[in-house]
């Protein structure tokens, strides 16, 4: 297992690295908000090394527009995984299931050389998804034994907690086999 670390504009830009074999950054939401910290967040991943990924938080409605807009702003280089981040908004509301498909799609056809990831938490994989599609890996948020989510599907990387920030893990033999992975789409 790797260990690895996702921010948002709520962590610093000098976040620590040590350890770290990979960071997702928080890059975009909807089709207004961009992280007022990814340039700097992302360098500091970049500086340390480590396997970058970028998200973007789905809203229900213009799909299209929210995957060039989040493609628009994420400063993706080659290597760098691409993930959508599903679940409830801020006004209680979620994208579909089509809609999520749809985003992940969308961004695959954009991005045809890049790694696309569903982010989301378990009760939404238990309870809300009803494709099971994931695009190129499942990045799951349950919060218990890291590298032990609660699920039986395959997954690739596993947010196991949120305290002190979010600590995530991923399920590959080595740094060098995350990297060959990433680059391999």
């Amino acid at each position: 297992m790797l260990n690895g670390i996702d921010v948002s504009a709520y962590q610093s830009s000098a976040y620590g690295t040590d350890g770290l074999s990979f960071v997702f950054v928080k890059a975009t939401e909807g089709r207004s908000y961009v992280n007022p910290r990814l340039t700097a967040q992302t360098k500091t991943a970049r500086d340390a090394g480590c396997v970058v990924g970028f998200y973007h938080f789905l809203w229900p409605g213009n799909i299209a527009a929210q995957a060039d807009y989040f493609l628009a702003k994420a400063p993706e280089q080659t290597g760098d995984l691409l993930a959508v981040d599903w679940e409830t908004t801020g006004d209680g509301t979620h994208a579909s299931n089509a809609e999520k498909d749809l985003f992940i799609r969308t961004v695959k056809k954009l991005r045809p050389h890049h790694r696309v990831l569903l982010y989301t938490n378990r009760n939404f994989w238990l309870t809300v998804d009803t494709t099971s599609y994931a695009g190129d890996g499942l990045w799951i948020a349950d919060y218990v034994t890291a590298g032990k989510p609660r699920i039986k599907a395959t997954w690739r990387f596993h947010q196991y907690t949120s305290d002190p920030l979010d600590k995530d893990v991923a399920d590959f033999a080595g740094k060098a086999a995350l990297q060959q992975w990433a680059a391999g789409a």
